[in-house]
């Protein structure tokens, strides 16, 4: 690695749409001599040094980038533990251990990572021994994996936070009213109960607990069928109306999609399901072509990453702000909270930004969801993380 491709690689991620809300504030990236790299930003900028560890400012080599063209990701070349040596489309990616790693070869000699989209499957592949390390247990099997002699169970609270996005530039869903509405029907405990087996808490926030900035003292809404009602009337909506939640082929969002059917029937709302595929979903979400729809954010362990992509206006479509929000207050907030690197600043406004948005509710906060990652007993040495970017350098087996 060289400080070629560490100027490279910055100034690629600050170049690219889906990271320029990480990014677009550095002005300049410079090599100084061999062994440093100078950053230049517009202004003060709270949130540098951790999107710097952020994986979307991972170091390429500028050679091998450039000799792979479009290619380069079936051709990638790094500098940390592992080596990659084979790839095949939507079944595994196959690494080696790096014997020049820095800190010594690792103790796995080959990584076989295998796409397993049903989270049955992957359970089986735990049980069978096919797989030593399971992502993403399903709820229903988690007691199962937690009481099994052979395996284990790691859980911990992520980052992310689950939610029902609305178009807001739509009728009804530009109107307020409708979407607090739509809030207060909401049943989230029957939901975590349901959906996450109570692998999860609910959210009274678009930041989740385990993110620098995040407010307690934000309130969430509370299920309440009466108020519910209500809003839709005054919103000019008594007898409730049609509308769609999409959602891809996820099963924890479509276990969603299927309650939020349900429970907003009781206000009046008669919501169709369509689940997309995942290319489709996003190119028409862009497309502004949606009602109600179900995602995920999980952001880096700073507020501005949960919340500048996600709301400011800056941001509408592909960068993260699918659901189309403009407030000019939450706008000045959120460039008020990366524009200054004193934490006590930035957490006064970000506090004022939740408590704008969570009453404005461009999107449902529904919940946090646990992390969790089922394992043999055999294997030592890893840690889960709440980003879901997992070191298997000290794992042995």
């Amino acid at each position: 690695m060289t400080v070629g491709d560490v100027v490279f690689s910055l100034q690629k991620a600050k170049d690219a749409p889906s990271m320029m809300s990480f990014y677009s504030d550095i002005d300049k990236i410079e090599a100084i001599d061999d062994e440093t790299v100078r950053i230049t930003t517009k202004k003060p900028f709270g949130p540098l040094v951790n999107y710097l560890a952020h994986k979307g400012a991972g170091i390429m080599s500028e050679k091998a980038v450039k000799a792979a063209g479009d290619n380069y990701g079936q051709h990638p070349i790094g500098t940390g533990p592992f080596m990659f040596d084979s790839w095949v489309s939507a079944d595994r990616i196959v690494l080696k251990a790096n014997p020049d790693y820095y800190k010594g070869k690792p103790a796995i000699d080959t990584l076989v990572f295998r796409v397993i989209p049903e989270g049955v499957n992957r359970t089986i592949a735990l049980e069978t021994k096919e797989a030593d390390i399971a992502y993403d247990i399903d709820p229903i099997d988690h007691d199962m994996v937690k009481h099994h002699s052979n395996l284990t169970l790691l859980q911990k609270s992520a980052l992310t936070m689950n939610y029902l996005g609305f178009n807001t530039e739509k009728a009804p869903f530009n109107k307020k009213e409708v979407r607090q509405a739509i809030a207060y029907a909401i049943d989230m405990d029957s939901m975590i109960a349901a959906v996450y087996l109570g692998a999860a808490s609910k959210a009274n926030s678009p930041v989740s607990p385990e993110v620098f900035g995040y407010n307690k003292d934000t309130k969430g809404y509370d299920y309440n069928v009466a108020k519910a009602k209500e809003l839709l009337a005054q919103a000019g909506y008594p007898n409730g109306f049609k509308a769609k939640i999409w959602t891809n082929d996820n099963g924890i969002r479509r276990d969603t999609a299927v309650i939020l059917q349900d429970q907003l029937k009781q206000i009046g709302i008669d919501a169709t399901i369509e689940i997309l595929e995942w290319g489709s979903y996003l190119d028409r979400l862009i497309r502004k072509e949606h009602d109600m729809f179900l995602l995920g954010w999980t952001p880096s362990p700073d507020a501005d990453s949960a919340l500048y992509a996600v709301f400011h206006s800056k941001n509408h479509g592909s960068a993260g702000n699918r659901t189309y929000y403009t407030n000019a207050r939450v706008d000045e907030l959120l460039d008020k909270g990366r524009e200054t690197t004193v934490e006590a600043d930035r957490i006064e406004s970000y506090k004022e930004a939740q408590d704008i948005i969570m009453d404005e509710v461009p999107l449902i906060p529904l919940v946090y969801p646990d992390n969790n990652v089922g394992m043999q007993k055999t294997i030592k040495g890893f840690e889960l993380d709440p980003e879901n970017q997992h070191n298997l350098y000290p794992v042995s087996k």
